[in-house]
């Protein structure tokens, strides 16, 4: 990195902290922004800004917002009572791009993580307790990432809520349409079996 100008090398230093950006992708991103005009730089770097400055968390669901509410909150057409518990705010949009889910959602900004020093006193679950003790919520699908932390962190709210009148669902995990057996991992294979259904 010695070889590089100071300013490329800050400016490299920057991109490489950023998730999934390794040294070679920072250089290449810092070169692309140098070689833009300063006008296209100058609108890069004020719409990262204004991200920052206008956008704050939903107040209902933890969604990412202009208002202090968000358009899906907003949105009277939703069902309200079926509650999709998400970890990170991306993960709203990977469900909206189906189409298929008309609930509403709670972002829990993470996962309880004790490696990390991350517990549940972290998580933005205050929100969705309050929700299930004052509204007619009929349903909570756990929409957590199957890892070790998101089942650790599914398993801690159905505990929460175990004793609600409420159905708790869980995401069903399988082997991906068009992938051959062999080629499957062991954990992904015995998810199928565990949520199996008739056909």
């Amino acid at each position: 990195m010695n070889d590089y100008p100071k300013y490329i090398q800050d400016l490299i230093l920057e991109f490489s902290k950023l998730p999934g950006i390794g040294y070679k992708t920072a250089v290449r991103l810092s070169m692309h922004i140098i070689n833009k005009n300063l006008e296209e730089v100058l609108n890069f770097s004020n719409s990262i800004k204004s991200a920052k400055e206008n956008l704050k968390y939903c107040g209902v669901c933890g969604n990412f917002s202009e208002d202090e509410t968000c358009f899906i909150c907003k949105d009277s057409s939703r069902d309200k009572s079926l509650i999709c518990v998400v970890q990170d705010v991306k993960d709203v949009y990977a469900f909206e791009k189906t189409r298929s889910y008309m609930g509403v959602y709670h972002v829990l900004h993470g996962v309880i993580s004790p490696n990390r020093g991350i517990g549940p006193e972290t998580l933005n679950l205050e929100g969705l307790i309050k929700k299930v003790n004052s509204q007619n919520i009929k349903e909570i699908i756990l929409a957590t990432s199957p890892t070790l932390e998101g089942e650790a962190t599914s398993i801690y709210i159905s505990k929460l809520l175990g004793e609600k009148n409420i159905k708790i669902t869980r995401l069903a995990y399988g082997i991906p349409l068009g992938s051959d057996l062999e080629y499957v991992d062991e954990i992904t294979l015995s998810r199928a079996l565990d949520f199996r259904r008739d056909f």
